[in-house]
């Protein structure tokens, strides 16, 4: 929907409450919030149902007047582009600090750019935030509406007008999709979500400018750029992907700032929400423990991974390098034996056209259903090959296994005193199931369900 549907921009200088705002709008959490200016970095899309009509909303970075090659000139420069590809533009100023000249000076450049605007005064609460207001009838862009985002005042009001400035769509105001946003048609296939993780400067941003083929996310020398987890639509002839840019991770105990904490929240959120999850290496680097702690995290969450190994036209011995890498995972994500690796290069686009393709066949094994008689003849060949340990002077007796689920593949394992069946000898069934239904580099689930025995029941009875 967000490539079809009404383009909402959100600008205003910083700490108006442009995040809250879009949150408000959307009816989730979807930015990062807190109270301090230029939080928001990089533009944040969500789509929304408001007063019947299908929007994208996009939140944006504050403006500020600073030179192109720094960081605010940067941050603004995205949400010019943001404002260039705009249906409506909602320009939020503060009531509590009144109009400024900063205000004014994007106020006159908007009025500039010819596209339909919305002046939305935030923090207007009750009486005196509405007197407040009207101080901004002088930009020039009409009507002002007060708002509370953090309250909910005139959210709805402000929902309304959206709806009235929004031009006409093919799904027009209040069609068939009703309020609620269902239709006659079938709906749509779901995109493969695609969380982009690793630790700072790793090159996450410029790996998904690389695939969207723009400048979208902001990219620089400075690390921790990302703070939000941004998600983005990335149409594919395979079908639809919504990538998922995060914040760079770092170990837990030099997490300091309380913007970093945010940011790493969300990117583990990001990540509880994907379907594969890209771990992005600076190859240059080598194998970090914080890589692996990451790939662990992803591991124990159920979700299909990849390593990214960016930055590779820097090496010097590259077959050296992989060989070291491929060593590492062997032996420090054995639970992830046989994961994908993709060398490349975001900043040249050299190995692009890999990764992709890798991304989806995690995604197929990680979503692959086994049928019932082939998982029992697999159980009973790995039986034979290696029974299962005696205990009590009693071998454990495995009976018979089913797939319970898909995404991650998860076996359940019935037999008797199955419950005690000791960690190694499930590891050698994991592995022995990963080679026989060629499952690499996702994780693999058996769960163990102890059968009662009945004639262990009569003897207790008796």
């Amino acid at each position: 929907m967000a490539d079809k549907s009404p383009r909402v921009v959100v600008i205003g200088r910083p700490n108006v409450g442009k995040s809250t705002l879009f949150n408000r709008l959307v009816g989730r959490r979807v930015a990062l919030i807190a109270d301090l200016p230029g939080l928001t970095r990089d533009a944040q899309e969500a789509s929304a149902r408001l007063r019947g009509r299908d929007v994208t909303l996009v939140d944006t970075a504050g403006l500020e007047e600073a030179a192109p090659e720094t960081l605010a000139g940067r941050m603004r420069a995205g949400a010019e582009s943001a404002v260039a590809g705009a249906d409506l533009v909602l320009l939020v100023v503060d009531a509590r600090a009144g109009i400024t000249p900063a205000d004014a000076h994007f106020a006159a450049w908007l009025r500039r750019q010819g596209r339909p605007i919305l002046l939305v005064v935030n923090k207007a609460e009750g009486r005196s935030g509405g007197a407040e207001a009207m101080d901004a009838y002088r930009l020039g862009l009409g009507a002002p509406i007060a708002v509370s985002a953090e309250h909910g005042e005139g959210i709805a009001d402000l929902m309304g007008h959206i709806a009235e400035a929004l031009p006409d769509g093919p799904d027009g105001a209040g069609g068939e999709g009703g309020a609620g946003g269902e239709g006659g048609d079938a709906p749509a296939a779901l995109p493969l979500r695609l969380a982009i993780l690793g630790r700072p400067n790793a090159g996450k941003s410029t790996l998904i400018n690389r695939l969207l083929g723009t400048a979208r996310q902001l990219t620089g020398p400075e690390p921790g750029l990302t703070r939000d987890a941004i998600r983005i639509p990335l149409p594919d002839a395979g079908g639809a992907i919504e990538l998922i840019d995060t914040a760079g991770l770092r170990r837990r105990a030099r997490i300091e700032a309380p913007v970093e904490k945010l940011a790493a929240s969300a990117a583990i959120a990001a990540l509880r929400r994907s379907d594969v999850v890209a771990l992005v290496i600076d190859a240059a680097l080598g194998l970090h423990d914080q890589d692996l702690q990451i790939a662990r995290l992803a591991e124990q969450e159920g979700r299909a991974v990849v390593i990214v190994l960016n930055k590779w036209d820097a090496l010097s011995a590259p077959e050296a390098t992989r060989r070291a890498i491929a060593d590492r995972l062997e032996t420090s994500l054995a639970q992830l034996r046989g994961i994908a690796t993709v060398p490349l290069s975001a900043a040249t686009g050299s190995g692009m056209a890999r990764l992709l393709p890798a991304v989806r066949r995690a995604h197929e094994i990680w979503s692959r259903r086994i049928g019932t008689s082939d998982i029992n003849r697999w159980l009973e060949a790995a039986l034979a090959r290696n029974p299962p340990p005696l205990l009590d002077g009693r071998r454990l007796k495995l009976r018979y296994a089913t797939q319970a689920s898909a995404r991650p593949p998860t076996l359940v394992l019935f037999g008797g005193r199955a419950d005690r069946l000791p960690d190694s000898y499930r590891r050698y069934l994991v592995n022995s199931l990963r080679e026989a239904f060629d499952l690499p580099g996702t994780p693999v689930r058996i769960d163990l369900r102890p059968t009662r025995n009945p004639y262990e029941d009569g003897k207790r009875e008796r």
